[in-house]
């Protein structure tokens, strides 16, 4: 139990998937303009990455390694995520409909967000287990989400105060995005 909460902490502040590991920057740039869409994409994210990280796992020990067809992993782990966006958005469509409009366009983006990819990349390079694998990538959405959702606070914050014309919106939004990179390397020393 210890290791994993190691293991989520570790992820979540160290080696954060969007302010360490860089992956992901397209929806943290675009989406963070407002905290309601940062909320749901956060919330997509999540749901996503469990599901395509798990499922990408099984395809990979069980289809691909037997088969010995591990160079087709790439393909593979594409093809699970963007099957996987699709099924998703028809059930949730179906079933609750409510659910399907509060994600809205955040649910098909999150088929091009390389931080679905490249943590069931990470989770195989790794060696981790099953129960790691859905630890690691519930973890690592929930600092994409924190991180997402505090530039998204600060960008609004922005709208309300006195930013020179020059620096707003993109530079603005870089210059912190630098600026909490910098503050999330402070948790470097924390997994080791």
């Amino acid at each position: 139990m210890a290791d994993y909460l190691l293991m989520m902490v570790t992820a979540i502040f160290a080696n954060n998937i969007l302010l360490i590991r860089f992956l992901g920057l397209c929806p943290f740039v675009g989406v963070s303009t407002s905290l309601e869409s940062a909320l749901g994409m956060s919330a997509a994210a999540l749901f996503v990455n469990v599901l395509a990280s798990t499922i990408s796992w099984n395809v990979y020990n069980f289809l691909l390694v037997p088969l010995e067809l591990e160079y087709l992993r790439t393909v593979a782990f594409i093809l699970v995520i963007a099957s996987l966006v699709q099924l998703v958005e028809i059930i949730l469509q179906k079933v609750a409909p409510a659910l399907y409009r509060a994600l809205g366009i955040y649910l098909p983006l999150i088929t091009t967000n390389c931080m679905i990819f490249g943590v069931a990349v990470l989770n195989i390079q790794e060696k981790h287990s099953f129960m790691e694998t859905i630890v690691y990538a519930f973890a690592t959405a929930i600092g994409f989400s924190l991180a997402l959702i505090i530039l998204a606070a600060i960008r609004e914050r922005f709208a309300l105060g006195k930013v020179p014309a020059m620096m707003s919106g993109f530079p603005a939004a870089l210059i912190t995005a630098g600026l909490m990179a910098l503050c999330f390397t402070g948790f470097m020393g924390l997994g080791q």
